[in-house]
């Protein structure tokens, strides 16, 4: 075999491996989207999308977001109405597992009432957006339906936000923990329960007496109580009317309290609030065992 023919092997070995490499990575990259989620069928052609924000754009820190939806209706969590859904918001994190229900944690906003646009809070920087249906079980459907992620820069201070009028609360009112206590043990997924005494439940936009819908606030102090409770990472907001959520809390300490608001999210007059509490999180919801290195006795 002489030299030029066994260059031009060569050059056809590499152009053989080169060819078989893109063709090898032509599906893996087609399979990137995920495309199953949960039992429930998304329509043909769904789409979720954000409606004035844009991918690079500054924006300022009490973020008004409208969420635009294709092909697909808007009901509350726990409705199970066909081609429906309800929206999350991610911020700052990479999709979760489609086919369990969506965190609520620091990084996941719920609007779980059916909300078609929402007011959040974001620090001063880089963020990233990205919108997520999910149907009455809080589960992506199959397909999913979710927006592309953006890139957002979070510039200036808050605005002041104008006083509302806060809606007295019945005597008597009161929110507590059910079945949690300062200095519980839990596990970085737990189910929360609110009690509501001499109150009712109704969800955020409707305006009936001596109700309102929960809010809890993890590792934060209590917000201005004559303007609505945030939207943010330490403020989570349960508008369809829920009386328990799963959250996702970090391994470690955390301080929780539970805070009432009416159908603007306002705290009432006087507030209902519970006292805050300490829970400390770990793998298994149970305390450590202190491993005590036994004292060798003395001889005398």
């Amino acid at each position: 075999m002489t030299a030029s023919s066994r260059l031009l092997d060569l050059r056809y070995l590499a152009f053989s491996l080169l060819v078989s490499t893109v063709c090898s990575l032509g599906p893996a990259r087609a399979q990137d989207a995920p495309k199953t989620g949960g039992p429930t069928p998304s329509p043909p052609g769904a789409a979720v999308y954000f409606v004035d924000v844009k991918d690079g754009q500054t924006v300022p820190p009490n973020l008004v977001v409208h969420f635009g939806l294709t092909n697909i209706g808007v009901a509350p969590a726990g409705t199970d109405h066909p081609n429906s859904g309800h929206h999350h918001l991610l911020i700052d994190t990479e999709l979760p597992p489609l086919d369990q229900p969506i965190p609520s944690d620091f990084n996941h906003l719920h609007f779980g009432a059916g909300q078609t646009e929402a007011q959040v809070t974001l620090q001063p920087g880089p963020h990233t957006l990205q919108l997520l249906l999910g149907d009455k079980d809080h589960i992506p459907h199959t397909p999913p339906v979710m927006s592309p992620r953006i890139h957002v820069t979070v510039a200036g201070t808050p605005a002041p936000v104008a006083s509302y009028d806060r809606t007295p609360s019945p005597k008597g009112a009161r929110v507590y923990f059910v079945g949690l206590s300062d200095g519980s043990y839990v596990t970085p997924n737990p189910v929360i329960h609110f009690g509501l005494v001499n109150m009712g439940v109704a969800p955020a936009g409707v305006s009936k007496p001596n109700t309102g819908h929960h809010h809890l606030l993890i590792d934060t102090a209590l917000p201005p109580l004559d303007q609505p409770i945030p939207n943010d990472f330490n403020h989570l907001h349960f508008g369809a009317g829920q009386t328990e959520a799963q959250i996702t809390l970090p391994l470690g300490q955390h301080k929780l309290q539970l805070l009432l608001g009416d159908e603007n999210h306002v705290p009432h007059d006087p507030p209902i609030m519970s006292q805050p509490i300490r829970v400390f999180v770990t793998a298994t919801g149970i305390r450590p065992v202190s491993q005590q290195i036994p004292q060798r006795r003395r001889r005398h």
